[in-house]
């Protein structure tokens, strides 16, 4: 996307975020309920056709792989693995209201990262935007009529995990001067490997309801188009955190809850009460009033970048 713009290629990856991930929410949960597919071996096909989609795209000029010390991608290769099984576990075992959610807790999580970890400083008033989000989030929780505590526990893991992997992204994609390309190229097949070595002590691989196991055609491909999604998830992931912020990319990511409220709803029949949709409004608001803020910020600091000698 060379030829656009700054704004159009921003735009463009965030369009294509946003369509990929609401397919591969409704698309996994198919999966899960519908045919029982298993978990981790799902993850795994996505690990390996995120990097084969990576191997084709470096063989046609897309980009050029880096060279880089497999110590150096460790850390989010293991944290990639964690981000990805716990939100498909918390999304197997919630209703897609409360994993859909739950995943906006990322967010005030990567505020209290970034501010002890790496010492940013961000605005009372942003800060302040983070309270109804946690709010609604936990009024939605706590009247799903479907809570568990095991989805829960799942919820909560995914987003610890997620918060620190995104962070990480953008960090070491400064840290190495790598794109998201070249990080994820290396990253893949490590995460791949690693789940390789963990799913036979946790799921079948062979017989029913293993990896290997009696699928019909059909399943194979909706499998399979699930990987092509979860790639493009993946490569806008850290296309768009390393172009923008983690704190951006998340809350433009609330937005899709929305989408994938009303799906959850009319796919899968997933009830929603009177109490939990004042949560989700609540939820609404903080994100609305974060948006405007974070957008008022960056008008004045341009204004003030224009107005230096």
């Amino acid at each position: 996307m060379g030829w656009m713009p700054a704004q159009g290629r921003l735009a463009a990856g965030l369009l294509v975020n946003l369509a990929a991930s609401i397919c591969i929410v409704f698309l996994n949960k198919w999966l899960y309920v519908r045919l029982g597919f298993p978990n981790l071996s799902l993850t795994l096909v996505h690990f390996a056709i995120t990097w084969l989609g990576l191997y084709l795209c470096q063989a046609l000029g897309a980009f050029s792989p880096k060279s880089l010390q497999p110590s150096q991608v460790l850390p989010l290769a293991l944290s990639f693995c964690g981000f990805v099984v716990f939100t498909n576990l918390s999304l197997q075992s919630n209703t897609i209201g409360t994993y859909q959610l739950a995943k906006a807790m990322t967010t005030p999580v990567i505020v209290v990262i970034q501010s002890l970890a790496y010492g940013k400083t961000f605005p009372l008033r942003i800060k302040l935007t983070l309270v109804p989000i946690t709010l609604g989030v936990f009024l939605n929780s706590y009247y799903d009529v479907k809570f568990n505590v095991l989805g829960m526990a799942f919820a909560t893991l995914g987003v610890l995990v997620t918060s620190l992997y995104q962070v990480w992204v953008g960090a070491k994609q400064h840290e190495l001067q790598v794109n998201s390309m070249q990080l994820l190229y290396y990253q893949a097949p490590m995460s791949s490997a690693m789940l390789l070595f963990i799913i036979p002590f946790f799921e079948p691989v062979f017989g029913e309801g293993g990896i290997f196991g009696p699928w019909t055609l059909s399943a194979v491909i909706m499998v399979l188009l699930s990987g092509i999604i979860a790639f493009m998830v993946n490569l806008s992931i850290y296309w768009i955190i390393g172009n923008t912020s983690p704190v951006t990319y998340n809350m433009f990511g609330h937005f899709k809850f929305c989408i994938t409220l009303l799906g959850g709803c009319l796919l899968f029949k997933d009830p929603l009460s009177v109490n939990q949709g004042l949560g989700i409004l609540c939820t609404l608001l903080g994100i609305l009033a974060y948006t405007h803020f974070k957008l008022s910020e960056q008008e004045s600091n341009k204004s003030k970048l224009v107005q230096r000698p």
